[in-house]
């Protein structure tokens, strides 16, 4: 009788025994290792100027050598060689950074440190007619430089925008490449060529001695076209072809394609040029000192007569003290601190216009 057996089961494999994870680069220094190694420089830095002779610039700049020192030594003994170079690259970084804002920094407390003392309502609601010494204020000079500056906005936005749109939308050959030539050779002439150039211009017409607050705007817009064809021109080439291309599917004409859809789309980064060439030209003195000289009382019209300005006040407010130029002085400052504020607001209208205009992904 045959004998029946059981089938043989096969064995199942034992699961693998993980291995314990290999970490790499464990050994790193503590949090506090960058703090105690710059303290560390600093005590060190202040015993060697103490016996040199104390400096306080001396004593930043030997702070951070032997702080770098002592913090990359210590990152390459302990982390190694790739570490010890990340933190040394990143020392150098913020060191620049540093270096770069002192200045911003110096020029903000200088200016609002002694431009404080006259920033009051009668700096704001009266001129310099028949003031010698103390007292009056720059309202003649605000409302100077607010007229120059919007009519030189009027003159420089249409050209600029129409030339940005010629050059990305019809723009071919030789005189396109010769249009970008010349805008980029405006954006680099000096501030005092185009005020030479706008005064030359009106003498023809007007004579020579001729000072008027349109001469100031048209010097300032010889400065302001470059911008505005430049950031106009960079934000319709981001408007994407298929709009374009859809525009056209339906029938729409060119121009209105323009018109309806390019510079609806680009309407954030166009008014957030315009307003940044506001701002950088609003401050420009020597075209205004060939163009529109200055006066010391109000004047609305900027087809007649001097017209005085925030930068050209502040000049002659310098240079021409008078006989108590202490209270000159200070009024300089003061309009100095409100060309720097006037300048900050332009730049936040900036950003609020970028942020409400800007095209909103549903």
């Amino acid at each position: 009788m045959t004998e029946v057996r059981a089938p043989e089961t096969a064995t199942p494999p034992s699961p693998p025994v993980p291995s314990a994870p290999v970490r790499l680069g464990t050994r790193s220094l503590p949090r506090w290792a960058p703090l105690g190694a710059y303290a560390a420089g600093a005590a060190a830095a202040g015993a060697l100027l103490l016996v040199t002779g104390f400096s306080l610039a001396g004593w930043v700049v030997l702070t951070a050598l032997v702080g770098t020192v002592l913090l990359v030594g210590a990152s390459r003994a302990v982390e190694g060689a790739r570490k010890a170079t990340d933190r040394l690259v990143t020392v150098l970084v913020t060191g620049a950074f540093l270096v770069a804002l002192l200045p911003l920094v110096s020029v903000t407390y200088t200016v609002v440190s002694r431009g404080a003392a006259r920033f009051d309502a009668q700096f704001f609601t009266y001129s310099m007619r028949g003031v010698v010494g103390e007292g009056g204020g720059a309202y003649h000079a605000i409302v100077g430089t607010l007229i120059i500056t919007a009519l030189a906005t009027l003159i420089s936005v249409p050209v600029g925008l129409l030339t940005a749109v010629y050059l990305v939308e019809y723009g071919r050959g030789q005189l396109a490449r010769a249009i970008r030539f010349l805008i980029d050779v405006m954006s680099g002439i000096p501030s005092i060529v185009a005020g030479l150039f706008a005064f030359a211009l009106f003498t023809l017409f007007l004579g020579p001695g001729a000072r008027l607050g349109i001469m100031g705007a048209v010097a300032l817009s010889v400065l302001m076209i470059p911008l505005v064809v430049r950031s106009t021109e960079e934000m319709l080439k981001l408007v994407p072809n298929e709009l374009r291309e859809a525009s056209y599917a339906l029938g729409v004409p060119k121009w209105l394609t323009i018109v309806r859809v390019v510079l609806r789309t680009a309407v954030a980064g166009i008014a957030t040029g315009v307003t940044l060439a506001v701002a950088r030209v609003i401050g420009e003195t020597a075209p205004l000192l060939v163009t529109v000289g200055t006066t010391t009382s109000v004047n609305l019209n900027p087809f007649e007569g001097r017209m005085a300005s925030l930068p050209t006040f502040s000049y002659f407010s310098f240079t021409q003290p008078g006989a108590n130029p202490q209270f000159a002085v200070e009024r300089a400052w003061t309009a100095a601190l409100t060309l720097v504020i006037l300048v900050m607001l332009f730049n936040l209208l900036a950003r609020v216009i970028s942020k409400v205009f800007s095209p909103k992904a549903r």
